[in-house]
């Protein structure tokens, strides 16, 4: 498939590589657009009802970017990189990167609710990370791997995605419907080393540069607040 060659050919060379001279991408990212931030939930969770770190899986196209927006949000204390969707026996990159096994590239957030509440997580989500009008596919990449995906841990935060995305939907804020997919998580793997924090190790890389980068320049200008200099990372860890 060509983006699973594009990927494959851009993490090989993790160089940089004069990007006016680049032809290798058939649809521009989300990230080259004007971001806006989307209406806070008006469902959300309660920070007071938590004492102790939760965690958010997400998916929405390649997990560097959207691992790569999260590490650098205030509240969050990792992000690893992964597979949700499928199963244990096929959560690797080679029989993922066919589109048939069920897996979502996806991160796992951990985070400190008294911080960062799980709504404010899915707003910078749907404002920065990705586009979440297109079905199974984010920008240059497409196939059931990239589909735009919540899977939900608890009945609240299932309240809560459901709630939000009806929220956004009524009014309006995408030119067409949402189509991030809201299911029950069945489990977590993560992914490879060579794929955590490859966005803060390869920068450079152009595929990074292009997509990537702007979502994070994005997070800093429309959430001031929320936004960390520092990112944290997977490796360090453990993972």
């Amino acid at each position: 498939m060509f983006h699973r060659s594009l990927h494959a050919a851009l993490l090989a060379a993790a160089v940089a590589i004069p990007v006016a001279g680049l032809v290798l991408l058939d649809q521009p990212s989300r990230a080259a657009d004007a971001a806006q931030a989307v209406p806070a939930p008006l469902v959300d969770t309660h920070p007071a009802d938590a004492h102790a770190p939760q965690t958010a899986v997400l998916s929405g196209g390649c997990f560097w970017g959207v691992q790569g927006v999260f590490q650098h949000v205030r509240g969050v204390e990792r992000v690893v990189a992964g597979y949700s969707g499928g199963t244990a026996n096929t959560a690797n990159y080679e029989t993922v990167s066919d589109g048939g096994t069920g897996h979502a590239e996806s991160v796992q957030i951990t985070y400190d609710p008294a911080q960062i509440s799980y709504g404010q997580i899915l707003r910078i989500f749907f404002s920065v990370a990705l586009d979440p009008t297109e079905v199974n596919r984010q920008g240059p990449d497409s196939g059931t791997q990239y589909r735009s995906e919540i899977f939900y841990a608890t009945p609240e935060q299932e309240k809560v995605a459901h709630a939000y995305i009806a929220q956004l939907d009524q009014a309006h804020v995408f030119a067409q419907p949402i189509a991030t997919r809201v299911d029950p998580l069945t489990g977590f793997y993560p992914a490879e080393s060579y794929h955590q924090d490859y966005l803060t190790r390869h920068p450079n890389n152009p595929y990074i540069v292009i997509n990537d980068l702007p979502k994070v320049r994005d997070l800093q200008r429309l959430f001031p607040s929320s936004y960390a200099e520092q990112p944290v990372l997977a490796l360090r860890s453990g993972a």
